[in-house]
This record gives C-alpha cells, sequence and structure tokens, in this order.
C-alpha cells in the first residue's frame, strides 16, 4: 500500500477516472460530467488513487458547508480488495474535516455488501432508504451517515482557500 499515492484530482485524471466509471457502474458518469465537476462545480472535490503513475481509484464529494455528500467510489477491478478503497474514502473524510466538514454522506446500493461493510469500518451508520433510487434497475440504496470525522488538520490549504489576505 505505501506504494499507493492519494491525491487531488486533476483534468488529466479524467480519462483514467472514466475508464474506472465505466467499468464499475450500469449508468456511468460521462468524461463530460467529471470535467464539469472539476471546472464548474465549487462545492466538489475529487481524489484520486494512483500507483506505478496510472489511476487506480477515485472517490468524490460535494461540500455544502459542513457537510459532505460522497458523490461516488470506485477502484478499478484488478486493485479491489486491497484496501485502496478505503485509503480513497478514509482520504476524501480527511479532506473534507479540513474543509470544515462534521458529517458525511451517502448512498449505496442494498446488494452492495462490500461497500457497506467498508462505510460502517469508517463509522457510517444506516440511518434511512431511498426507495427504487437506481434507475438501471430500481434497486433501493441505503443512506449512511457519519458524524465523527476526523480531526482537520490546522494547517490545511489549498488553491481554493479564502483568507483574510486574499
Amino acid at each position: 500500500m505505501s506504494d499507493i499515492i492519494i491525491r487531488r484530482m486533476t483534468l488529466d485524471d479524467v480519462d483514467g477516472v472514466h475508464a474506472i466509471e465505466a467499468a464499475t457502474f450500469a449508468r456511468p458518469w460521462s468524461k463530460q460530467d467529471f470535467v464539469k465537476e472539476m471546472t464548474a462545480n465549487a462545492c466538489a472535490r475529487y481524489l484520486v488513487a494512483e500507483k506505478d503513475g496510472a489511476v487506480i481509484g477515485y472517490a468524490g464529494a460535494w461540500i455544502v458547508l459542513d457537510e459532505a455528500h460522497v458523490t461516488n467510489v470506485a477502484v478499478a477491478e484488478n486493485c479491489r480488495g486491497q484496501g485502496v478503497g478505503r485509503l480513497l474514502t478514509a482520504g476524501l473524510m480527511q479532506y473534507a474535516a479540513n474543509l470544515g466538514v462534521v458529517y458525511a454522506t451517502l448512498e449505496v446500493r442494498k446488494s452492495n455488501e462490500t461497500a457497506k461493510r467498508l462505510y460502517q469500518s469508517l463509522g457510517f451508520e444506516y440511518v434511512g432508504v431511498r426507495k427504487r433510487y437506481y434507475e438501471d434497475n430500481g434497486e433501493d440504496a441505503l443512506l449512511y451517515c457519519c458524524q465523527h470525522m476526523p480531526p482537520a488538520d490546522p494547517d490545511f490549504t489549498e488553491p481554493e482557500t479564502v483568507t483574510e489576505e486574499s
């Protein structure tokens, strides 16, 4: 795992992220959706997992005031089961906490036992169901919330950070 780098997603990562997205989800986002997230959605923050110069996973959230809503987490099929999803999700939670987030929410397919175990192990708790949420097959989504975010890094900044000197 020490050879995996978790970092902020850039536009150069869109092709790799989209390839993972298309191979993972029944109704994948388009490349343009990811470009729009990166260039036009001020609330969006995405991380990638990189190994040997290749994107092997990604995670994203919309940050609104003190809430993070996790939009997607996916790992390349040949890298699943190796802790990459955990690294990405924990990294995204830390990133969100650094931005002042105090709780995070997400939806997960009712049938996705692997993802549910991951989220529960990171402190997410089941809070409800969204009936027939997934358009591809009408499956319910389970709504999870985590109110135990990691402590914020007091020295964290990013290009979007607004300070009194700005």
